[in-house]
């Protein structure tokens, strides 16, 4: 009888640790893929880090920000900048009778002699029109330039003409041709006094 009762102990106890062993099993086996299931929608809801992301640029949006770019570093002074927007093979043609202005480092100290003359400088862009072709583009806008040019107020406005590349997915400026509108006279020509009709003969 003892032995009746060992022997069933002994086989109720291996079957209870067996059933355990299995039940365990399987509930590892289905707590994995829900696991991970976890894990990856915790990772797909944290967001990324939007500063790392290139943000997508039209080649129009590009353009426009190096125009805007290469003028603010132009009246800044800031010539790394105005290097960064200009290729160094650039033509620079300007209003008055001059020769082109050819490759950078002509420009510059072209750029560098007129800039120190100048402070208080401000130069705003208008009416701009861009059209890209391929890897080549060209813009066109107004501007109005006001700044104390040797110590006295002086103002322009003029027109500015822009052939771009692309190079290195970046667009640069190789031609840039700036002419100044004339000046409206200072005093305007007096009006003529209106002729009055002529009146008809009394009989």
């Amino acid at each position: 009888m003892k032995k009746y009762f060992a022997t069933c102990f002994s086989a109720q106890t291996i079957r209870t640790v067996f059933l355990c062993f299995l039940a365990v099993g399987i509930f590892l086996s289905c707590a994995s893929p829900a696991a991970a299931q976890k894990d990856k929608k915790k990772k797909s809801d944290t967001p990324t880090d939007s500063s790392k992301t290139p943000l997508p640029f039209s080649d129009e949006q590009q353009i426009e920000y190096t125009l805007s770019e290469m003028l603010g570093a132009w009246q800044l002074g800031d010539i790394e900048k105005l290097h960064k927007d200009y290729g160094d093979d650039v033509v620079v043609v300007n209003g008055v009778w001059a020769p082109p202005v050819i490759g950078w480092t002509s420009y510059l100290a072209v750029y560098q002699q007129q800039r120190t003359r100048m402070q208080q400088v401000r130069m705003d862009r208008s009416n701009t029109y861009i059209t890209v072709r391929g890897n080549v583009a060209w813009a066109c806008y107004q501007w109005d330039f006001a700044a104390l040019v040797d110590g006295q107020p002086a103002s322009s406005q003029g027109q500015t003409t822009v052939v771009l590349e692309k190079r290195n997915n970046r667009w640069v400026i190789v031609l840039n041709h700036t002419s100044q509108a004339p000046s409206p006279p200072t005093n305007p020509p007096a009006a003529k006094p209106e002729e009055q009709p002529a009146k008809p003969a009394q009989p």
